[in-house]
């Protein structure tokens, strides 16, 4: 027992950051997705991401997706990084339920990003306040967002009422055309909920390779070992991460002459892992390969414009992080070094068709930039008293955006999504279809196949086409199938599609879904129709004999 209080009393700040950390991330995850009575309840802002998430989750769940394809877009390869989505599938498939399923995975990795942003900026400056104002400008992001609150609010009596009910982020760069990106509130979290995981695990892997010893080599060498297998199995968790992963390593191992040969058994084991899931992930084919496109999202790239765009987007940590690398040691600076190759790279390769998802670059470079803008305000504070009352403003400066765009999400409204207990399209689809089955949808988002685990002919265009799959293609497809005039004609179509169902739902045509022809009222057999809701799925197999 004596054992015990000690420990307590000597650990008692960092336990209290480990408290505070788990209750935040569940607040966050469950306030964003829940359920209740038969509905999702999904946050306004997660509303468009999580109508890709959801299909896939249940594409493992209720479906059979083995091996994988991308329920939005069946047939190749899936493209994505599904391994989260997995196992929450998986999950769900035992029996939790898929709030459950998806948010305790979700505030697991949430949780640990931030428990591992303590430990890496601890280890890197031991200090202890470095590391809970790490945590604390990771949360509260740095930009002028609060610059652009204001016009919108102006200062008066109500100002804290106003940003404590605010409802819309000030900037949402690109999509509103603001400078300032969408990126950088935790939204990017809630939203995608493999993310923080992702970030986390790789700082980890990076972190424990700092913690190598000169004199034990063995130990070393059996660690870098762990972490070349753990990186090579990461890739299908987030490709992106990986990639980034092994950046900043490869950048360590030409900074960290002692841990060299270790880091180069991690990245090469890794690597050679990560290689079939790579080359099954290409089996699929792509409309796109990388290139180079300086400048990110700036517009009319020169040097005033680059600056402009990231002293709006980082704000004063464009100022205190070199600030902090100049006053850092040797090899604090070096483990700056190696993430700012992250910075680099984002603003100069476009690795995916929408320029805006090299975010994730960013966002994994300033875990460790706010770092070192902690240490620097530390520094200052320790240095002399007289300049506190400076730390303390700048401190505050810096979580003043992050603070203002909390609210949006503390304050968003919830959707509601009828699930298969509430809504008896799914649960037929569920109870009367296979697994694997592929339905040629006439709607798009949250489709009733798709809630149901099964695959959808063509799901919203902007997931598969961001992921570089030829969505344009498949939707002349489409069209042509839904407009089929003769019946033959449509069978065949179906057939060389591979599609099992037509569904036919009560939407209005419109460019992206053509009045359906004659042909599958009149010549196909129903399976089933839900005549309140005029839902109705037409059988291929029963028709096309």
């Amino acid at each position: 027992m004596k054992k015990l209080r000690l420990f307590l009393n000597k650990n008692k700040l960092e336990l209290l950051v480990l408290f505070l950390s788990l209750i935040f991330s569940s607040w966050l995850m469950f306030s964003t997705f829940s359920y209740k009575d038969g509905d999702m309840l999904i946050a306004s802002k997660a509303w468009s991401d999580f109508a890709s998430h959801i299909p896939l989750i249940r594409s493992f769940s209720f479906g059979n997706n083995f091996p994988p394809q991308y329920p939005l877009f069946p047939g190749p390869p899936i493209k994505y990084h599904f391994l989260f989505y997995a196992f929450v599938g998986l999950l769900e498939k035992f029996g939790l339920r898929i709030d459950y399923a998806l948010n305790i995975p979700s505030i697991l990795g949430f949780f640990f990003l931030m428990i591992m942003i303590y430990l890496f900026s601890k280890e890197i400056f031991k200090s202890k306040a470095v590391g809970i104002l790490s945590i604390l400008f990771f949360i509260f992001n740095g930009s002028l967002d609060f610059v652009k609150f204001f016009p919108m609010h102006p200062i008066s009596n109500n100002t804290l009422f106003e940003i404590i009910g605010n409802q819309k982020f000030p900037s949402f760069g690109p999509y509103d055309s603001s400078i300032i990106s969408a990126f950088w509130n935790l939204n990017i979290y809630t939203n995608q909920r493999h993310l923080a995981l992702s970030y986390a695990l790789s700082l980890l892997l990076i972190y424990l390779i700092l913690k190598f010893k000169d004199n034990d080599k063995i130990n070393n060498l059996k660690k870098s070992l762990s972490i070349g297998i753990v990186l090579g199995l990461s890739f299908l968790l987030n490709m992106a991460v990986f990639i980034m992963s092994i950046i900043v390593l490869t950048c360590m191992l030409l900074l960290f002459a002692q841990k060299r040969i270790y880091i180069l058994i991690s990245v090469i084991l890794g690597g050679i892992i990560a290689l079939p899931q790579y080359l099954y992930i290409q089996s699929a084919g792509s409309n796109f390969k990388p290139f180079i496109n300086p400048g990110y999202l700036v517009t009319t790239l020169n040097v005033f414009n680059f600056m402009n765009y990231w002293w709006q987007n980082l704000g004063l940590h464009l100022i205190f992080i070199p600030l902090g690398f100049i006053i850092a040691a040797k090899n604090q600076r070096k483990i700056l070094i190696s993430f700012l190759s992250l910075f680099l790279v984002g603003n100069l390769i476009q690795f995916s068709p929408e320029i805006a998802a090299n975010h994730k670059f960013f966002n994994s470079f300033m875990l460790v930039g706010v770092m070192f803008s902690s240490y620097f305000l530390y520094y200052l504070w320790k240095k002399n008293n007289s300049l506190r009352p400076f730390v303390a403003i700048f401190a505050f400066l810096l979580i003043f955006s992050g603070i203002i765009d909390f609210f949006p999400i503390f304050n968003d409204y919830k959707i509601k999504l009828a699930d298969y207990p509430m809504n008896k399209d799914i649960s037929w689809i569920m109870k009367n279809t296979k697994p694997n089955s592929v339905f040629l949808n006439t709607q798009y988002l949250y489709d009733n196949a798709s809630l149901a685990g099964r695959k959808i002919f063509l799901g919203w265009p902007y997931f598969a086409w961001s992921q570089g799959y030829n969505t344009n293609e498949r939707g002349k497809i489409r069209t042509i199938i839904l407009t089929a005039t003769y019946k033959n004609l449509a069978c065949n179509l179906l057939r060389e599609n591979k599609i099992d169902y037509v569904e036919i739902s009560p939407i209005a045509p419109n460019i992206d879904n053509p009045q359906i022809s004659n042909v599958y009222p009149n010549s196909f057999t129903s399976v089933y129709k839900n005549n309140i809701t005029g839902y109705n799925l037409l059988s291929v197999e029963e028709s096309c004999l």
